[in-house]
């Protein structure tokens, strides 16, 4: 009796770790505390010591080839190429199954998208056309799924469900438009043409794998570890290496569902005749026999993007994403850090969020829906979109991440960062009003 609790006690604590190393809303929870600890080392004079981690250089070296960076840049341009290959997945997923694979409801979070990111780069521009800050138009364009996520998880039964899947569909195509403005207008270096031949050859192979259907995920890695090598040396930004790779993953399947159905129930009554009462499995050979059949139709039927996927969700929000924040959200707050030259950086950031997202998601949207080539997702209000649009306000990964890219003067790096975190933080609060006092008076 004892065992058989014991062994139940384990199952449930399994699969609750599961369940929560799988949720993307706490990955947001403990990105937003990785944060908070980068500002307060940041700000800690007897704590800056550590700092000193991110400038370590390491690399690998075998024979004559050589890659050596220090550890932020590892962070930066390696652990976040894996980070845009689960981005690449996800978008893949909704395109192909998803709320991105019918035209009528892809409409509203395209447009929203759309009005979500040329609004807020027009705002920044406005304070920022004609200076040496102009090039930062791309920072607040983002919206930061994880703590999007985050925010209505605490929402609860407050924000109706269609517009959950309509802010993370609208977050799903807002990463797709930052990685096109990422590849495009923020390169590293100078463009090496003979590296994007090689990056192209490589990218024709995995094109060819994934047309012949081919689902050893090692061939992925391991071609995808030589087309990261090149898309870094060609000048383009070597996470891009990671959404080109989500491409060329399978997502077919090598049997239908009908199939599936009919060798599995095959399989489970001969399971059942097999059976000869026995509580331990492992004693009939038989059994175990078709328990591997069994997995193997399971392994036919699941696409390969989706154990990619499986795979990647909780070493992207429990190590790289947190990773990413230690190293890139330490600010130092000094009491000059808006008095400077560059104020009109914190300006553009901090209204091209907070109130240019807001308002071009809601108009774009509004503006699809009275052409009729769109619809209000069900049991929502205007008023409930235009505080969803608050939450999608929330700029922090990718926000940071072309922060790095669009600025070469430290001082100017600083103080978009700060405007980021401070006007991330403004967005989680306001957007969580927003959606809690509309969902009172809807239901109401």
């Amino acid at each position: 009796m004892k065992t058989g609790a014991f062994n139940a006690t384990r199952k449930y604590t399994r699969n609750a770790f599961q369940l929560f190393t799988r949720s993307g809303s706490i990955g947001g929870f403990v990105l937003f505390f990785c944060a908070i600890i980068a500002v307060v080392v940041a700000n800690t004079p007897s704590l800056q010591h550590l700092l000193d981690i991110w400038g370590m250089d390491m690399g690998i070296e075998v024979g004559k080839f050589s890659i050596k960076m220090d550890f932020i840049q590892w962070i930066n341009d390696g652990l976040m190429a894996i980070f845009f290959l689960n981005v690449g997945l996800e978008i893949k997923h909704e395109i192909l199954a998803g709320e991105l694979s019918q035209p009528k409801k892809a409409m509203l979070p395209i447009f929203a998208a759309l009005g979500g990111m040329i609004v807020p780069a027009v705002i920044y521009s406005f304070f920022n056309a004609g200076t040496a800050s102009a090039n930062g138009w791309g920072i607040p364009m983002a919206t930061d799924i994880a703590f999007a996520m985050g925010v209505l998880a605490l929402l609860g039964k407050s924000c109706p469900i269609g517009l959950k899947v309509f802010l993370t569909a609208l977050a799903i195509v807002d990463d797709l438009g930052s990685i096109i403005v990422l590849a495009v207008f923020y390169p590293t270096h100078a463009i090496h043409v003979i590296y994007l031949i090689y990056a192209a050859i490589v990218m024709a192979i995995l094109l060819l794998m994934n047309y012949m259907n081919v689902r050893n995920s090692t061939w992925y890695v391991i071609l995808g570890l030589f087309l990261w090598y090149f898309v870094f040396k060609s000048g383009i930004h070597a996470t891009i290496a990671g959404v080109l790779l989500a491409i060329t993953i399978p997502a077919k399947t090598r049997i239908n569902e009908v199939r599936f159905y009919t060798n599995v129930q095959h399989l489970l009554n001969k399971f059942k005749t097999a059976s000869h009462g026995e509580l331990d499995v492992t004693s009939s050979p038989e059994q175990l026999d078709i328990l591997h059949q069994i997995n193997n139709r399971v392994d036919d039927i699941s696409p390969l993007t989706d154990r990619f996927q499986v795979a990647l969700s909780t070493p992207v929000n429990y190590i790289i994403m947190p990773l990413f924040a230690l190293a890139n959200a330490g600010v130092a707050f000094g009491g000059d850090i808006f008095d400077s030259n560059y104020f009109h950086i914190a300006e553009g950031i901090f209204l091209g969020l907070l109130v240019g997202k807001p308002v071009g998601i809601f108009l774009f949207s509004w503006l699809s829906i009275k052409l009729k080539l769109a619809q209000l997702p069900n049991h929502s209000t205007y008023k409930q979109l235009f505080a969803i649009g608050m939450v999608g306000s929330i700029g922090f990964t990718m926000s940071l991440f072309i922060d790095n890219l669009a600025f070469t003067d430290p001082e100017m790096v600083a103080v978009g960062k700060a405007a980021v975190l401070i006007t991330s933080a403004v967005a989680v609060i306001l957007g969580f009003l927003a959606v809690k006092i509309t969902g009172r008076k809807k239901e109401a």
